[in-house]
């Protein structure tokens, strides 16, 4: 398709009033076309008056059609093929294969909602039958399912355009509880964006669904997002972006005459703990994979390996030895936009004036190229200097030598929440690791051993996020399947005859969901 630089409001392309957006190949540091300029309080009103007016009919669509239509974004969106893989290179930087993956895991993640919407466990229904003739008192008949909060703003991630993006994890989960969505497009990757939308609301007019099921706006500055978030027809908000730009939306749902939940991912250095028998037999293989993740898409994950935490000693100085020579033969990479690149540097000049430089990557040699870096501290400067503890987003980390494994555990207790924790241990460090992992279990979402945090899994199990401020609310995930749960709440339906009450909680259970009926679960 040919890209317009239009936004979409439910099945409109509307061209937008406001400064114009445009991509940069930050490979190249060009601009790439079209414009795409920026919607105003009009377009706001439009797209969330449709969200509304589509809510009610679209959050009772059967499990079969909502589970279709989620397939048929996936479908749409492989249907792209080449034109959407080049466009997100152009705008990223990119290398193909990551592009490559990160499409099959966008797919991937919309089809394993389907699934889940079709199995219905997520509605959670409890039926605890009358008993009149209970004494003292009768009980009523009681019966519990859980609906779609109401339209979601979804903010579109810089350093992932499609598993983060427009109808990535934020919008699946979201689409799957039945809400209608309106995500503000990223600016660093508008073109893929439309790409992406326009494939959603091909889905929507395929499955005949409400057309304000999905809208995409863009815009530049703070209004936008401030103006989703503050109309009163939003009731949730998934963003995934800096500590500021999520601590602004909190604040902002937080002030509304009626608060809303923000499920924002903001920052992680993700500690890497290692262990003295790990680091006696295994050391080389250690500073190998830790390179390897830390190096890995120019360290843009907000998983990256940020903090390692060891006992100081010769087995420690020979990791840091390792390391070092493998990354001074890293090559520097294209970072995704310039200002992430601007920042990155910013973050290395800072930690530079607080910590000793072990090693640094080969010098760029072309635009926006982030020079990796490995730093080396003790624990009580770390645990004393606040500017220690700040994530650099980027292939930049830092090692924590502690004197003991007391010291071990003052650091730990001294860190912010984290999406994930790292443990490598041979099993005579089994005792030393399950002493300290009630703490870990405190600080972090994922607890990883003998392995590396980069990497997220789209599955059941999977947890991605962690107390503040990793997210703004350690009670959830923004990946698998238990995301959806982010976009419910729970209803309880009492003494209703069974012709009124959803198809979920029928007498006769016409769905053949699994329910929780009188306390014991039914087959």
């Amino acid at each position: 398709m040919t890209l317009t630089g239009k936004m979409l409001i439910g099945q409109q392309s509307l061209h937008g009033h406001r400064d114009a957006i445009r991509a940069m190949n930050p490979a190249t540091d060009t601009p790439l076309e079209p414009a795409y300029a920026g919607c105003d309080a009009e377009h706001v009103e439009q797209a969330c008056a449709l969200a509304w007016a589509a809510v009610d009919i679209y959050r009772e669509t059967s499990l079969a059609d909502r589970a279709r239509f989620l397939e048929t974004i996936a479908d749409n969106i492989e249907a792209l093929d080449e034109e959407l893989i080049e466009r997100a290179i152009a705008e990223t930087g990119l290398p193909r294969p990551r592009i490559q993956g990160e499409r099959s895991r966008t797919c991937g993640q919309l089809r394993t909602f389907a699934r889940t919407v079709r199995l219905g466990e997520w509605l959670d229904v409890r039926v605890d039958n009358a008993h009149p003739q209970r004494q003292p008192l009768p009980r009523a008949d009681l019966r519990q399912r859980h609906i779609a909060l109401g339209p979601v703003a979804v903010f579109g991630a810089s350093n992932f355009p499609l598993a983060f993006s427009v109808a990535g994890g934020d919008t699946a989960s979201a689409l799957a509880a039945g809400c209608p969505v309106i995500v503000k497009a990223h600016n660093a990757h508008p073109g893929t964006s439309e790409l992406v939308g326009s494939a959603i609301a091909q889905a929507v007019k395929q499955c005949g669904l409400p057309e304000g099921v999905f809208s995409l706006l863009y815009g530049s500055g703070n209004e936008l997002g401030i103006a989703l978030v503050t109309d009163p027809r939003i009731k949730a908000v998934g963003f995934t972006g800096s500590r500021s730009g999520g601590i602004a939306l909190c604040q902002a749902a937080q002030a509304r005459a009626e608060p809303i939940p923000v499920y924002a991912e903001m920052s992680s250095i993700n500690p890497v703990y290692l262990f003295a028998a790990a680091l006696e037999t295994r050391g080389e293989q250690l500073a190998e994979g830790f390179v390897a993740s830390l190096t890995q898409g120019a360290g843009q994950f907000c998983t990256n390996p940020g903090l390692v935490i060891a006992v100081q000693g010769p087995a420690l100085e020979r990791f840091i030895h390792v390391a070092s020579d493998l990354l001074s033969r890293c090559p520097a990479q294209t970072m995704l936009t310039p200002s992430i690149f601007n920042a990155y540097e910013t973050g290395v000049s800072a930690l530079a004036k607080h910590a000793r430089i072990a090693a640094k990557g080969l010098a760029a040699t072309g635009p926006n190229h982030g020079q990796a870096h490995l730093f080396v501290t003790q624990a009580p400067a770390f645990l004393s200097n606040v500017h220690l503890q700040a994530e650099v987003f980027g292939a930049t980390s830092l090692v924590v030598e502690c004197k003991d494994a007391e010291q071990v555990r003052q650091v730990s207790e001294h860190l912010e929440g984290q999406l994930t924790a790292t443990l490598h241990i041979d099993d005579h460090d089994l005792p030393q690791a399950r002493a300290l992992l009630p703490a870990l279990e405190r600080k972090a979402g994922r607890l990883l051993v003998n392995g590396w945090p980069t990497g997220v899994e789209v599955c059941d199990a999977m947890v991605h996020g962690g107390p503040f401020p990793a997210t703004s609310d350690a009670r959830s995930t923004s990946v698998g399947t238990a995301a959806i749960h982010r976009f419910l709440r729970p209803v309880c339906y009492q003494d209703f005859p069974d012709s009124l009450l959803p198809a979920a909680l029928g007498h006769d259970n016409p769905l053949g969901l699994r329910r929780l009926v009188d306390g014991q679960r039914e087959a």
